[in-house]
């Protein structure tokens, strides 16, 4: 039995179940999983506090984070995609008759400017619709995980005590990104938006990543064969449930899972691929994204975001 523990955070899923159970072993390690509420709490100590060996991240969070100097790197491994053109919410009673009416407003940003969906949902705005985004006023709920990352411009906190959600339902916001209000006049800006996100995979192979997973860049150092180890196990662990997918056996699918059939039916291969080859579009799309919007201000190479080793695998 292997000897060393590595402190691991990523969420249970059907594609991560084999490992999260143990039915899928490491060969040069065990993991000790760590089980958090909310697997965003795990990006951010790892980048504040490198509590993990190895941690799922969103995306963007990791690129600011490396920006930053934080000392882990990503395994070209995808935990988390989704479409985001039902990330934008608008009061219907402001008056706005499309996405182009957002500049010159507030817009409410859930979390941190920096998040992932919020990225991806103004890469919707502006390259579908349009939409100039140093146009709007963007305000934050939160803050950003990496304590360093210094907004744009016209990318400011929501006043003390104030509420964005309220403030969205009594229209001092005209829309939102990234959150979730049950109110009769809160409706999607982008008409159809489900179909909206099908229809961009259909036409151009739009299918936006969220999470990645990183590694502490000592142990990479130390052990040079951990990353296509940790690469291997990640894309066998995922092969059943790919098969319950394309067999249609899961008996009460979530949102993901029936995003994931659809995407295969859509694509006629594997909705999780794994790799950078099969991502190198969707990687540049989101680097280009990171720094149009002031998530980077050096955008990276894809290479170079990926640890080395991991380079040539699809899995």
């Amino acid at each position: 039995m292997a000897e060393q523990k590595l402190k691991t955070a990523f969420q249970t899923l059907g594609h991560t179940k084999a490992l999260k159970d143990g039915s899928l072993k490491p060969q040069s390690f065990e993991f000790e999983f760590e089980e958090v509420p909310a697997i965003i709490q795990a990006f951010r100590r790892m980048v504040r506090g490198h509590e993990f060996d190895i941690s799922e991240m969103a995306i963007t969070t990791y690129m600011c984070a490396r920006a930053a100097g934080k000392r882990f790197t990503a395994l070209p491994v995808f935990l988390v995609r989704a479409f985001h053109h039902g990330a934008i919410l608008q009061n219907t009673q402001v008056g706005l008759t499309g996405p182009k009416d957002l500049e010159g407003r507030k817009v409410a940003v859930n979390r941190g400017y920096t998040v992932t969906t919020g990225v991806w949902a103004r890469g919707v705005l502006q390259h579908e619709h349009g939409v100039d985004l140093n146009k709007i006023n963007w305000i934050l709920s939160g803050d950003e995980h990496v304590a360093e990352y210094q907004a744009p411009a016209n990318v400011q906190p929501v006043e003390k005590g104030r509420d964005l959600q309220e403030m969205l339902i009594a229209g001092e916001v005209v829309a939102a990104t990234g959150m979730t209000i049950d109110n009769p006049i809160i409706k999607p800006l982008i008409p159809n938006a489900k179909e909206a996100g099908f229809a961009a995979l259909k036409a151009t192979g739009y299918y936006p990543i969220n999470h990645t997973v990183v590694v502490r860049d000592e142990l990479l150092a130390a052990q040079p064969g951990l990353a296509r180890e940790l690469f291997m196990l990640f894309a066998e662990a995922k092969k059943p449930y790919i098969e319950q997918l394309r067999n249609k056996q899961i008996a009460q699918p979530t949102p993901a899972d029936q995003t994931y059939a659809r995407v295969m039916e859509i694509t006629g291969g594997d909705p999780l691929p794994y790799g950078i080859e099969p991502n190198r579009k969707m990687i540049e799309m989101v680097i280009r994204l990171a720094g149009e919007q002031g998530i980077v201000k050096q955008p990276f190479t894809v290479e170079e975001l990926f640890a080395a080793g991991t380079h040539d695998l699809i899995g």
